[in-house]
């Protein structure tokens, strides 16, 4: 163990701003996922034995976030998805934060790329929808 230190990590303060709405009814596992666009930093590597790098520009994510069936967000993020389809005005700012410190993605811009597959059954079900970013940050 290195030097004693203990972190605690906690699920419910782990929260995601969208515009004014606050994410709530997040799903019972798994319910954040942040992957980049771009490619990073891609290489070739020249027969030679010379290797070029490039830095891609692309500063974008994919936010995946789940919810249950039953959360608020679901009807927050399908009226978004409807007022951009209408007239592409349903972008909004997306702030997630852990609040015990590490993970923050922010963007001024995101919007909903398609909307949740819904599911009904005997018991409730989880609703995933993919939110993509204009230009972000991510610190960890």
């Amino acid at each position: 163990m290195a030097n004693g230190i203990i972190k605690t990590y906690a699920a419910k303060e782990v929260t995601t701003s969208l515009g004014r709405h606050m994410a709530t009814g997040v799903a019972d596992d798994s319910f954040i996922s942040i992957e980049a666009a771009g490619d990073g930093i891609t290489y070739k590597y020249g027969c030679d034995g010379e290797i070029a790098r490039a830095v891609s520009p692309n500063d974008t994510y994919l936010v995946k976030l789940t919810v249950l069936q039953t959360s608020d967000t679901n009807s927050f993020l399908q009226n978004q998805f409807n007022i951009d389809m209408a007239s592409g005005e349903g972008m909004f700012p997306i702030l997630i934060k852990d609040l015990r410190g590490g993970l923050v993605l922010q963007a001024d811009q995101a919007w909903v790329t398609k909307p949740a597959t819904r599911v009904r059954g005997k018991e409730t079900n989880n609703n995933e929808w993919e939110i993509q970013t204009g230009v972000a940050t991510l610190t960890e």
